[in-house]
């Protein structure tokens, strides 16, 4: 059985504009999620524009306003699995390498970040030289809450934040705002989502560097203010998970309590096999170049389809929805240091 390539080539929009490529998904019914079909789309026109000297530049978008990606087709991939289908690999193999090749990518590159961005559209977003988001933008990598570890290249970009803000991140998975991402590094620019509406005249705006001032209102409140920056510093800067979770349980500040309660909530609910997977993935991933990291995390990838907890948190919170998985640990201090370092080969 092969991975589903039911969509037709405009699930890919390929357009150009005053020299500039411009690539739309086009699935904004399942907000322009990635399939393998479309994956595959986007890294023909990329080899075909590399060395196309009347392309000076590429751009990435979502149609539709609610997302750029909102990540890959989990259910698919949770249905190889069950059949034992060795296409799976497949999916990862590629659309790691479509990653990889936008970060090694020989023009500039230019991400438009407005709505959902999560999961596979953070990997094809990190590695763009031009990453703009708008007040409409919620980014988060949340996949310790299906049971995975934070994927498409997070090994290199989370880890190359300050490292309490990367394993914040990366283990929390909370929803950041357009002007987190900026505040965080995961974002180069905050404008307003009616620039998008002309491509022409922010190809132009881009090329002037002449940014308008960016937008006062959001949809979603800032989450990483100062203090809250602060806090991330001094509790996810510890040696271990167990420690972190140590760490918000002693935090007295009063200010702070709301942020110490949702962040220990969604700690709650993560798979604590994959929260100790995932700050050791990025400890490793500090010491890595990009290319390994990818490596490393096609690694990882098969062996927690096939031996972690992310059969099962797919299976709660996309296939079943009773959003109560039965994860393989109850807590943190039950997870032993060779489980963890099984899934690094």
């Amino acid at each position: 059985m092969l991975l589903p390539e039911t969509a037709s080539p405009a699930n890919v929009l390929v357009d150009l504009i005053d020299g500039v490529g411009v690539l739309t998904l086009n699935r904004p019914a399942v907000l322009n999620a990635l399939d393998l079909a479309t994956v595959r789309a986007l890294t023909r026109q990329l080899d075909a524009w590399a060395h196309d000297p009347a392309i000076r530049a590429v751009l990435l978008r979502g149609s539709g306003e609610r997302a750029f990606c909102a990540g890959g087709d989990v259910r698919a991939l949770y249905e190889l699995q069950r059949q034992g289908a060795p296409e799976l690999v497949c999916y990862f193999d590629e659309e790691y390498a479509l990653d990889c090749r936008i970060h090694r990518y020989p023009k500039p590159t230019i991400a438009l970040m407005d709505g959902v961005v999560m999961g596979g559209g953070m990997g094809i977003s990190q590695g763009c030289t031009h990453r703009l988001v708008t007040e409409r933008t919620r980014m988060a990598m949340p996949e310790t809450a299906i049971g995975i570890f934070p994927d498409v290249g997070a090994s290199y970009f989370l880890s190359r934040l300050p490292p309490a803000l990367g394993v914040y991140i990366g283990v929390v998975g909370d929803t950041l705002s357009g002007a987190d991402a900026v505040a965080s590094g995961l974002a180069d620019r905050l404008v307003p989502s009616a620039l998008f509406a002309d491509l022409r005249a922010l190809i132009a705006t881009i090329d002037a560097e002449a940014w308008p001032a960016a937008p006062t209102q959001t949809k979603i409140p800032s989450l990483l203010t100062a203090p809250v920056l602060a806090a991330v510093e001094r509790h996810f800067g510890h040696g271990s998970v167990e420690e972190i979770l140590a760490a918000l349980a002693g935090e007295t500040d009063p200010l702070l309590r709301p942020w110490v309660e949702r962040t220990q909530g969604l700690l709650a609910q993560r798979s604590p096999l994959m929260l100790c997977v995932t700050f050791a993935q990025l400890q490793r991933g500090r010491r890595l170049g990009l290319e390994d990291c990818f490596r490393m995390e096609r690694t990882m990838m098969e062996y927690s389809f096939a031996h972690g907890d992310t059969m099962e948190g797919i299976r709660a919170l996309l296939i079943d929805k009773d959003r109560n998985p039965r994860w393989r640990h109850r807590t943190v201090e039950e997870v032993g240091r060779e489980e963890v370092e099984a899934f690094f080969g």
